[in-house]
């Protein structure tokens, strides 16, 4: 399945944090704070586990999304979709 993970983290030690699990579990970096990948069903539930451990929940937001491979072709990207210099992955650099 492939995933989206879109925060709003206030804290730089908590973003980097953030941004290493995203990584660490194989998605690309799409926009500053938007990452997207494909990943196991298991590694989805791990991911959200992780992220709900080391954000502030009083004052941070992580949305993670699971979204088909269909759906994504049918999305809407309009404008500056994805830079290819951060999104190399065959699957993802062909809705470009």
């Amino acid at each position: 399945m492939l995933a989206w993970v879109i925060y709003d983290i206030s804290s730089d030690k908590i973003r980097r944090k953030a941004i290493k699990v995203c990584k660490n579990t194989g998605l690309y970096r799409v926009q500053k704070s938007v990452f997207l990948g494909e990943i196991e069903e298991n590694d989805f539930d791990e991911l959200k586990l992780k992220m709900e451990d080391i954000i502030d929940l009083e004052n941070d937001s992580v949305y993670v999304f699971p979204m088909s491979k269909k759906g994504l072709s049918q999305a809407g990207l309009i404008g500056q979709v994805f830079d290819k210099e951060l999104v190399t992955d065959e699957i993802i650099s062909k809705f470009f």
